[in-house]
């Protein structure tokens, strides 16, 4: 507890964008959050007042970090799970919890335990020789979609394989490097969706609506909220279906549900417990934000209402292949001048190819007018140049 205000204290573990953007929602709920960082300059540790150098891996960095604050959070999985437990064991507040975060850090652990539940998933089976492979492949048809267990994000540990002989090739090589490995039948979707919803300790439940997320690469680079053409009933199912889930797997704090959308149905991708990508556009476009919502969530506070304010589309600002030579200040200035309505988000970053630099949300009106909007704005804050040749000057 904070002598000086007598609110409680939160914790992040991680110092990336998402805790820079969970801080800056805590500021207004009287918070100044506390963030283990690996480094000062990270996007968080160039924002947060309360900055702790350390190693997410490291249990005595962990362990003193949490001897400081009420409540331990996180911007991201990869804090092992025994670390986790061992700071439950230890009495520490760990919201979400390591029997939650195991579903997270595992994509297969978790298929397994959500099928066994009767979630819907995609056929799947593990990979511990390369004749795992071969024989689901035969099964369900090449190609198929090869993952890492643990570790993989914006689409790296994912492999599409296209054939047996390629298969003959790859798996051997990535279980020599001790990858754990999944294999799953390659979707035939229309799109892919998320359903974000929050959970508190008390087990107060809230949704956002429903959004259509883009690919790149792998790489997430637009949100449209809510996702267009999607009926009433979809909806529902969806976020009963990430409702439910947060539930059954006691999750406190967010929870992205990554969907595919198929002729049959809804299939479940991917978990994250954490604020999450998908989840930007609420900065702006919802009455309450992902990050705050968060912050609510793991203090056990009343959840805020997820109403849709109006129609917003989110693109993330990824770095160019070349860094521009016109400064980030100037393309703000150029931006800001064409359009004005643009709510930035950049995260204090430095640019390379293909790195999340920031985010844009355009909010209110049409939503293909929006995504038009949108992705010029991010292309010209990473490239320095309009797509459809618009004149600075």
């Amino acid at each position: 507890m904070d002598k000086r205000t007598g609110l409680p204290i939160v914790g992040m573990v991680g110092g990336g964008q998402l805790a820079r953007m969970t801080h800056q929602a805590a500021i207004s709920l009287g918070q100044s959050l506390r963030v283990l960082a690996l480094d000062e300059n990270d996007a968080a540790g160039l924002v947060a007042g309360q900055v702790q150098i350390g190693h997410h891996t490291d249990l005595d960095a962990l362990r003193e970090f949490a001897k400081t604050v009420d409540v331990v959070t996180f911007d991201h999985e990869h804090v092992p799970w025994e670390h986790l437990f061992a700071l439950v064991n230890e009495g520490f507040t760990v919201r979400p919890g390591p029997d939650a975060l195991a579903f997270a850090q595992n994509k297969l652990v978790m298929r397994d335990h959500l099928s066994a539940l009767g979630f819907p998933c995609p056929p799947y089976a593990e990979v511990s020789e390369v004749e795992d492979i071969l024989k689901f492949g035969a099964e369900h048809g090449w190609p198929v979609v090869l993952k890492a267990a643990t570790g993989g994000y914006d689409g790296r540990g994912v492999w599409m394989v296209e054939s047996d002989a390629e298969a003959r090739t790859l798996v051997p090589e990535l279980l020599a490097a001790g990858t754990e490995l999944l294999v799953e039948q390659r979707v035939a979707m229309k799109r892919e969706l998320s359903a974000l919803v929050a959970r508190s300790p008390f087990g107060q439940g809230a949704a956002w609506p429903v959004v259509e997320t883009v690919q790149e690469n792998g790489i997430n680079t637009e949100v449209l909220a809510p996702a267009p053409g999607l009926t009433s009933r979809q909806v529902h199912e969806a976020q009963e279906l990430a409702l439910r889930l947060a539930d059954e797997l006691n999750v406190v704090g967010i929870l992205a549900v990554e969907l595919f959308e198929t002729d049959g149905g809804l299939l479940i991708n991917e978990l994250a417990m954490r604020p999450h990508n998908s989840g930007h556009w609420t900065m702006d476009g919802s009455a309450t934000s992902q990050f705050e919502q968060h912050v609510r969530a793991v203090l056990d506070y009343p959840l805020g209402v997820t109403d849709l304010i109006a129609p917003t589309v989110m693109a993330n600002v990824l770095g160019a292949p070349e860094t521009p030579q016109m400064a980030p200040d100037e393309r703000l200035h150029h931006l800001f001048a064409r359009f004005p309505d643009a709510r930035v988000h950049l995260y204090g970053k430095g640019e390379r190819p293909g790195r999340k630099l920031g985010h844009v949300n355009f909010v209110g009106g049409d939503l293909e007018n929006l995504r038009t909007r949108a992705k010029l704005a991010a292309h010209w804050l990473s490239h320095a140049e309009w797509p459809d040749g618009y004149d600075i000057h």
